[in-house]
C-alpha cells in the first residue's frame, strides 16, 4: 500500500497516466424510521406490519478522475435481508471485484483512495494490490476526512 495523502496519489496518477479513484460506502435501512397513520377521533388506529422490517441496502461507490476527461461513477449494491448466515455488508472480495470492474471498464491504471475501514485494511486486499502493482496503487486517507473525498458529495445527507 502506498503512503498517505491525496497529493501523493495525484502525482502517482499523473506519472502513470492513471485514474484517481475515490471510494466510499453508504447504507440505508429498509424500514422507515417512524411509522405514521391516522384514525377518526376516539378510534384507536391499527397498523398491520408484515415481517420484522429488518434489512439494509449498502452501496459502495467510486468516482474516477483523469485530467482532460469527464469523471466516471461506478457503484455496487449489497442487499442484506436479515437471513441467517447472510453477510451483512461488503466483504474484501466485493471490494476487490469493484476495483477490477473499474479497471476493466476504464482500461487504465488506477490510484485507489479510500479510508481506513477495517475491510479496506484486510490482508487479502493488500496482497491483491501487491499482485497487481502494475496497474493498481492504493492510498489510505486519514480516518475521517470527508473534504478529501469527492465521492462523499454523491451520498445524500
Amino acid at each position: 500500500m502506498e503512503g498517505r495523502g491525496v497529493a501523493r496519489g495525484k502525482r502517482t496518477a499523473a506519472d502513470l497516466g492513471a485514474y484517481l479513484c475515490f471510494e466510499d460506502e453508504a447504507g440505508q435501512v429498509l424500514r422507515p424510521p417512524k411509522g405514521r397513520t391516522w384514525a377518526p377521533v376516539g378510534v384507536r388506529p391499527v397498523v398491520t406490519v408484515r415481517g420484522r422490517g429488518s434489512g439494509r441496502v449498502n452501496m459502495a461507490g467510486v468516482l474516477a478522475f483523469r485530467d482532460g476527461e469527464r469523471p466516471h461513477l461506478f457503484y455496487r449494491l449489497h442487499v442484506y435481508h436479515g437471513r441467517k448466515g447472510e453477510p451483512r455488508t461488503f466483504s474484501w472480495k466485493d471490494y476487490r471485484d469493484l476495483i477490477v470492474a473499474t479497471h476493466h471498464h476504464l482500461g487504465a491504471p488506477l490510484v485507489w483512495c479510500w479510508d481506513n475501514l477495517n475491510v479496506h485494511l484486510a490482508g487479502q486486499l493488500a496482497n491483491f494490490a501487491a499482485e497487481n502493482a502494475d496497474w493498481l496503487r492504493i492510498v489510505q486517507l486519514p480516518a475521517y476526512a470527508p473534504e478529501l473525498k469527492p465521492i462523499e458529495a454523491v451520498w445524500p445527507i
